[in-house]
């Protein structure tokens, strides 16, 4: 299975994603740690991948979803994006419309 067939099986298998450096337990950045308090918060299950554990998927990812950065947070196999933008979408209470509505549909 190539990388891209294996990033792709990853986003289809879960209604909710994070690409990040490090684990929930253990985030490696700042960054990746804040959107798992997000998604924590938000009392839905999600799945995430340690990127620094794949370098295939590491180098891969950016040009899978056409978003150079980490962490990646995909929603029903949409990206929605980084940091950034977990945090704004958080802030305006869309985010956990956002994952229910994945719950609900898997």
């Amino acid at each position: 299975m190539s990388v891209i067939d294996r990033i792709r099986s990853e986003i289809e298998s879960h209604p909710v994603v994070l690409f990040m450096k490090g684990t929930p337990t253990f985030p490696m950045c700042g960054f990746s740690g804040r959107v798992v308090q997000l998604l924590k918060a938000s009392g839905h299950p999600f799945h995430s991948v340690n990127v620094l554990e794949d370098p295939e998927v590491r180098a891969n990812l950016p040009r899978y979803s056409n978003w150079p950065t980490f962490p990646q947070l995909f929603i029903n196999g949409e990206l929605i994006g980084g940091c950034d933008i977990a945090t704004e979408l958080h802030d305006k209470g869309e985010l956990q419309r956002m994952l229910a509505d994945a719950q609900q549909a898997a």
